[in-house]
């Protein structure tokens, strides 16, 4: 079962709406579904938030640190709770997908990702689970740094909280340990598309 939900982003208003803080509107559209109060935790390096699931508990942790040292918050959670690597889910923007989608996987790289690539060194393993949210490419790298750093386009941030909301709703599968069941209800769930004006039926007119 996945005990600790963990969303990347930049703490700070100036960085609230940006898409490198997509991690971050997860977390707080999963504590608002189970009625978590997310608070500052300064012994784990962000905000916590915990409710207990039968005999067992779970976490979910936004960090305070700035992304290239998410994995200070997530280590110190994980190492005192004893929550191992395959327990924990990392909640992320993700370039390589488009808006409105978004993919589950365990393990792999961190392809650059600098929050990925700090919980990789502080927990001493890749194989946690992520959730992948897709927040779209600018086309060349060198715009990359810009394009995560600013706020998405109307249609676009409409389309990536559409994502976070459909994925949210596996959290419970997450949370049993049915990852096959919860990777198929994410994968499949697919953004609505919008339905093409329906034809004027009318009759014309008779010309005279």
């Amino acid at each position: 079962m996945i005990r600790l939900f963990v969303g990347l982003g930049n703490p700070g208003p100036e960085y609230e709406d940006t898409r490198h803080n997509a991690g971050f509107w997860w977390i707080d559209a999963l504590a608002d579904a189970l009625r978590i109060n997310m608070t500052p935790q300064s012994a784990y390096f962000g905000w916590m938030g915990s409710q207990g699931v039968g005999a067992e508990k779970i976490w979910l942790l936004k960090p305070s640190t700035f992304m290239n040292r998410s994995g200070q918050s997530v280590a110190a959670l994980a190492k005192f709770f004893k929550v191992p690597a395959e327990s924990i889910l990392v909640v992320h923007d993700e370039l390589d997908i488009a808006p409105g989608e978004v993919k589950l996987k365990k393990g792999g790289g961190h392809a650059g990702h600098n929050g990925l690539r700090d919980i990789h060194a502080r927990l001493g393993t890749p194989d946690y689970w992520r959730l992948r949210i897709g927040i779209g490419h600018p086309g060349q790298k060198p715009e990359v740094v810009n394009w995560v750093l600013k706020k998405p386009a109307p249609d676009q941030r409409d389309a990536i909280h559409q994502a976070i909301a459909r994925s949210v709703a596996a959290a419970p599968d997450l949370i049993a340990g049915a990852m096959d069941k919860a990777t198929a209800h994410i994968h499949t769930s697919k953004p609505q598309r919008p339905k093409p004006p329906r034809p004027d039926t009318a009759t014309p007119a008779k010309q005279a």
